[in-house]
C-alpha cells in the first residue's frame, strides 16, 4: 500500500502530525466516516483535522499511528495500556475485520489485562495514574476497574515481608509534606513512623479526592483495618492541603468527613477530628457534613481534654468560647448513650469534663444566665457522683453575673444535688449570701445530716486515736454536736421559714465549731478568665 501524507492532524494545540489518511481509515472509524467520500480523491491534500480532546494529547495520538502504521501491532505495557485503550475508544478501533487484516486496538488493550496479577506495585501504580488523568471516576470503566481491582487486591494480602518484592515508586522523598506533626523530621522519618502495614499510605497521596473516595470505599467492602484507614485519610488531607485551593479544600473535606462517617467509631481519633473541626471551621463546607463531623466528635467527647472544648467563638460574638459546639457535641454523646452505646463510666468521664469546662467558662461576663443554665443542666444527675465542681461553677458565675433576678439564678441553682455536696461545700453554700435562700434552707438539711455522720464516724474511730488526737477529736465531736443541738433543725423545708431571721447567726457558729476560717471564702481556684479579670478574652494556645 502505496504510503503519502494527505492530511494534517492537530492533536489538542500540542502538536500537529502528517499522516497519510488512508492509513488510518483502515484501523480508525472515526477517520472512515469523515474521508468516506474522499478516499479516491487525489485533490485532497491540504485537508487538516483538528482535535481538542484526544486523549493522552499528542503522545496518545503517536502511538496509535505508529500501530496504524505497523499494520496492527505495537507494544502494550503498563505504562502505556490505559492510553492506548482511551486513544484508541476515541478513535472508534474497536471492530476487527472479518480476515483479520484489521485488528482492534481496543481489543488488544483489553486481552492485555489478563496479565495484571504479574504486573510491580509500580506499574500498577503508573496504570493508575493515567487511569486518573484520562478516565472518568464517575462513569464505569474495565479498564481503571481492572486497575483498582488489583491495588486493592495487592493492599489486602500483602503482608509487610510479602511487599517488599513489589517495588513501589513515590515522589514523596522530594516532598515537603510530613504525615507526623512534626514538620521539620525528614521524609525517611515520615515514612519510619508509619507502622510497616501503612507502607502504602505515601504511595497513594497522589490520587484526587474522587478516586480516593472510590479506593476507600473499595477498601470498606474488602474489610480493611479501620483505624488504618482513617490514619490514611488524616494523612491524606495533610498532604493534600498543601496545594489545594480553598474550593479543592472543601471538597476534600466533605468527602473525608462522609468516609470517616462509614467507619466504627472506635477507630477514630477525637484528637484528629477535633483538628479536623479546626480546619473546616475556616471553610464554607455544608452544613450537614460538618453536622456529620460534630456528631462523630461527640460519640467520643469521652476522650477529649479540657482543651479541645476551648474553641473561640464565632466572629462578632461576645462571649469567649463558643458554648453552642459544646452543648451540641455534649447532646451528640447522650444521644448516642441513649441508644446503649456508652457506658456509665463514659457519661462521668464527660460530666467531670463539663464541670471543668464550666468552671472555665463561668467567669466570662458576657455569656448570659439562659445558656449557661443550659450548660449546667445538660446532663442527668446520675451522671455526677459529686457536686462540688458543679457548685464551684455556679458560685464563679454568681460572682461575676452580680445582677441577675431571682428567678434566673433559681433555675441555675436547680441543677445542685445538695446531698451529693461534700460537708465543706455545703458549708460555703450555705454561707453564700449570692444563692438563693430556698437553697442555703436545703443546704442546712442536708447539712445536718451529714454532721451526723460525721459523729458517729468520730466516735466509731476515736479509740485508735492517741490521746492527745482523741482529746482534739472529742472536741470537735462535742463541739459538732453542741451545733446540731442549738440549731433543732426540723426535717421539713417549710418549717424554716419562721427562722429565717437567725440564720446568719447558725452560719457563724456552724463556722465557729467547724473550724471555718475567713479566708475561705476566696478561696474558689483561679480560672484562665477571672485571673485576666471579666473582660478579658484569653484563649489558650491551640485558639490563638
Amino acid at each position: 500500500m502505496q504510503v503519502c501524507c494527505d492530511l494534517q492532524v492537530d492533536v489538542n494545540g500540542e502538536e500537529v502530525f502528517m499522516v497519510d489518511k488512508r492509513t488510518l481509515a483502515s484501523f480508525s472509524g472515526k477517520f472512515r466516516k469523515l474521508f468516506e467520500n474522499m478516499m479516491d480523491d487525489d485533490d485532497t491534500r491540504n485537508l487538516k483535522v483538528v482535535f481538542h480532546d484526544f486523549p493522552g494529547g499528542a503522545e496518545g495520538f503517536e502511538l496509535v499511528a505508529r500501530f496504524c502504521y505497523n499494520n496492527g501491532r505495537t507494544e502494550i505495557t503498563p505504562a502505556n495500556v490505559v492510553v492506548l485503550n482511551c486513544a484508541a475508544k476515541f478513535m472508534e478501533m474497536e471492530i476487527e475485520s472479518d480476515d483479520g487484516s484489521r485488528p482492534s486496538l481496543v481489543n488488544q488493550t483489553k486481552k492485555s489485562l489478563d496479565g495484571i496479577s504479574f504486573w510491580t506495585w509500580s506499574e500498577l501504580l503508573v496504570a493508575l495514574k493515567e487511569c486518573q488523568d484520562l478516565l472518568s471516576v464517575s462513569n464505569s470503566s474495565l479498564i481503571l476497574d481492572k486497575v483498582l481491582d488489583c491495588v486493592i487486591s495487592r493492599l489486602a494480602f500483602a503482608s509487610p515481608i510479602l511487599a517488599s518484592p513489589y517495588p513501589y515508586t513515590s515522589s514523596s522523598e522530594n516532598s515537603s509534606f510530613q504525615c507526623s506533626c512534626d514538620t521539620r523530621s525528614s521524609s525517611y522519618s515520615m515514612r519510619s513512623n508509619f507502622s510497616q502495614n501503612s507502607w502504602w499510605f505515601e504511595d497513594l497521596l497522589f490520587l484526587n479526592i474522587d478516586l480516593i473516595e472510590k479506593v476507600i470505599k473499595l477498601m470498606i467492602s474488602q474489610n480493611f483495618d479501620h483505624v488504618m484507614i482513617s490514619k490514611f485519610l488524616f494523612c491524606y488531607q495533610r498532604s493534600r492541603f498543601l496545594t489545594a485551593t480553598q474550593t479543592e479544600k472543601c471538597k476534600i473535606t466533605e468527602v473525608i468527613i462522609n468516609l470517616l462517617s462509614l467507619l466504627d467509631r472506635s477507630s477514630l481519633s477525637c484528637k484528629l477530628l477535633f483538628d479536623m473541626f479546626r480546619v473546616a471551621s475556616s471553610l464554607k463546607i455544608s452544613k450537614y457534613c460538618k453536622s456529620i463531623l460534630e456528631n462523630l466528635i461527640g460519640s467520643l467527647l469521652d476522650q477529649a481534654t479540657i482543651d479541645f472544648l476551648l474553641v473561640k467563638s464565632p466572629y462578632r460574638k461576645d462571649y469567649v468560647y463558643d458554648v453552642n459546639l459544646v452543648l451540641r457535641l455534649v447532646k451528640a454523646f447522650c444521644n448516642e448513650a441513649s441508644f446503649g452505646s456508652s457506658s456509665p463510666m463514659r457519661l462521668r468521664k464527660i460530666a467531670i469534663l463539663l464541670d471543668s469546662y464550666l468552671v472555665e467558662v463561668a467567669a466570662d461576663s458576657h455569656l448570659n444566665p439562659s445558656k449557661f443554665a443550659e450548660l449546667v443542666m445538660l446532663l442527668p444527675d446520675s451522671a455526677r457522683e459529686s457536686h462540688d465542681r458543679l457548685f464551684q461553677a455556679i458560685e464563679i458565675y454568681l460572682e461575676v453575673h452580680w445582677g441577675l433576678l431571682e428567678a434566673e439564678k433559681m433555675r441555675i441553682c436547680s441543677a445542685l444535688n445538695y446531698a451529693k455536696l461534700s460537708t465543706d461545700g455545703l458549708r460555703q453554700l450555705a454561707r453564700n449570701s449570692k444563692f438563693p435562700s430556698r437553697i442555703a434552707i436545703q443546704a442546712f438539711i442536708n447539712q445536718q445530716s451529714k454532721l451526723e455522720n460525721l459523729l458517729d464516724e468520730g466516735k466509731k474511730y476515736s479509740g485508735s486515736l492517741s490521746s492527745e488526737e482523741s482529746i482534739n477529736e472529742k472536741e470537735n465531736s462535742d463541739q459538732i454536736l453542741l451545733y446540731s443541738k442549738r440549731v433543732h433543725l426540723p426535717n421539713k423545708a417549710e418549717q424554716f421559714d419562721v427562722q429565717l431571721q437567725g440564720m446568719q447567726f447558725r452560719v457563724t457558729e456552724l463556722e465557729k465549731f467547724c473550724g471555718i476560717m475567713q479566708s475561705q471564702i476566696g478561696t474558689i481556684p483561679r480560672t484562665r478568665l477571672s485571673s485576666l479579670g471579666n473582660n478579658a478574652r484569653f484563649l489558650p494556645k491551640l485558639c490563638s
